[in-house]
């Protein structure tokens, strides 16, 4: 049985067509795509938006919908719209009807679920005992941590796409899903090994990340047999080698062998990796270890903090740069004098000093002849994060410094004022709850489309 996936995150970047139709033309068995990730942060999920431009989402569908349609093979997507939530599984909906009715499509069956999970009904289970428990270091579940969230979603693993390919779906638009299950569901169903499955959804989860050399965005082929996995590259340009598939094994894994789904875990310990082609790579050897128990459902939450705005300075004076926390202690003096008891946030990040891994950044001693500095503030009002944020940014101009005998000079704007962004959101839930049944939380619907 044989895969294709575009693309690691449908609508992110635009699939690339050139090797999507040599994959194409090669007829899979199924399409199948992930298209969502908690990479983005928490912001979608809390405001239920897409932070994939909608143009290009529909162009990859579209690439999909054709060619499944055309083959008359299955085609799945999972976390919809980017966090999977109702809204974005009716916008993918709609998309779907809209071509099929540009395309002049023969009738097909479309299914969808829903993964969007009720506060009322976490309070309940938790009224009735039930542990929901916190994942990497978060306590269980409490109703304070409820209370500070705007949006939940349940991650599916293989059951809702298993269930719906029983069903008869052709085309199967997911909520918020498990990466590896999305790939791992036909597979499954088909009565391929619970290991191999698995395996072979994680590593088609991100399709060309799989391949060397690194290009995004390029189709992948995975092929399943009762004895291996094969992963082979569909661009030109690129090849699966075992170097470059037993990585992306690996790949956003605390643990690198261990990948966590609802009803168990896929093992990669035994993993055995061999080069079959010139594009293609052969693994051997993953397990999957059922759960012990009731199968538990990883949730998602996420929560706002408040408005925000951003302002940017750029800083060039040698002396300033090696005074930097002093610039910045004197910023925030500013701001907490007038603005103490506001419930505001602000933010310095320091680009060229330790911008993008703060605390953990190993090398302490600026290097750099030039800083950027992104002033981030944060409050319950638009106005107030616009004021204090401009606040910080200009005070950074202001800035008091022994030894320094200018009055002012010590940053340059990029632009005068500060920049409206999006509202600040926290992820309030990384937690699992046990069910009784895999599908208790995923709302399953079957319709037919076409002519």
């Amino acid at each position: 049985m044989r895969i294709l996936c575009p693309n690691g995150h449908l609508g992110f970047a635009p699939t690339r067509e050139e090797s999507f139709w040599i994959g194409a033309k090669t007829r899979p068995d199924y399409y199948c795509c992930d298209s969502g990730s908690d990479d983005i942060g928490p912001a979608p999920l809390g405001a239920d938006i897409s932070t994939s431009p909608y143009v290009w989402q529909k162009h990859d569908l579209e690439l999909m919908f054709v060619a499944s349609r055309d083959q008359g093979v299955p085609m799945i997507i999972g976390s919809a719209g980017d966090t999977g939530t109702r809204s974005r599984v009716n916008m993918y909906v709609d998309i779907i009807k809209e071509l099929a009715k540009k395309h002049r499509t023969p009738r097909f069956k479309l299914a969808y679920f829903y993964s969007d999970v009720s506060k009322e009904y976490l309070k309940e289970k938790m009224k009735q005992g039930v542990i929901i428990e916190g994942l990497d270091g978060r306590g269980n579940l409490s109703e304070e941590d409820l209370e500070k969230t705007d949006r939940i979603v349940a991650v599916a693993g293989v059951h809702p796409f298993i269930k719906a390919l029983d069903m008869g779906a052709d085309v199967i638009i997911g909520g918020r899903s498990s990466d590896c299950a999305i790939f791992a569901a036909p597979a499954l169903r088909e009565g391929f090994p619970a290991g191999l499955s698995y395996y072979l959804g994680k590593v088609l989860e991100c399709a060309s990340f799989c391949a060397e050399p690194y290009g995004a965005k390029e189709s992948v082929i995975g092929t399943i047999t009762h004895q291996h996995v094969r992963v082979t590259a569909m661009s030109p340009y690129q090849r699966c080698t075992v170097a470059s598939v037993a990585g992306h094994a690996m790949y956003e894994r605390s643990n690198p062998f261990y990948e966590y789904v609802a009803g168990g875990k896929l093992d990669m310990t035994g993993c055995q990796y061999e080069q079959y082609d010139e594009k293609t790579c052969k693994i051997t050897g993953p397990k999957f270890i059922p759960v012990d128990g009731k199968i538990k459902i990883k949730l998602e939450g996420s929560g706002k903090i408040g408005e925000r705005c951003i302002g940017i300075a750029g800083i060039r004076d040698p002396y300033t740069i090696a005074n930097i926390d002093r610039v910045v202690e004197w910023s925030r003096s500013q701001i907490s004098e007038k603005f103490s008891d506001k419930n505001c946030q602000i933010n310095f990040i320091i680009y060229g000093k330790n911008g993008v891994l703060g605390d953990m950044e190993p090398i302490k001693k600026i290097k750099s002849h030039e800083l950027c500095v992104v002033v981030e503030g944060i409050a319950p009002s638009k106005e107030m994060a616009k004021e204090i944020t401009t606040l910080g940014t200009r005070q950074l101009f202001y800035a008091r410094l022994p030894e320094v005998k200018g009055t002012a000079g010590t940053a340059a704007f990029v632009v005068d004022e500060v920049l409206d962004a999006t509202p600040a959101y926290m992820w309030t839930l990384n937690h699992v709850i046990p069910v009784d049944d895999p599908m208790e939380l995923f709302d399953l619907h079957i319709t037919q489309v076409g002519e």
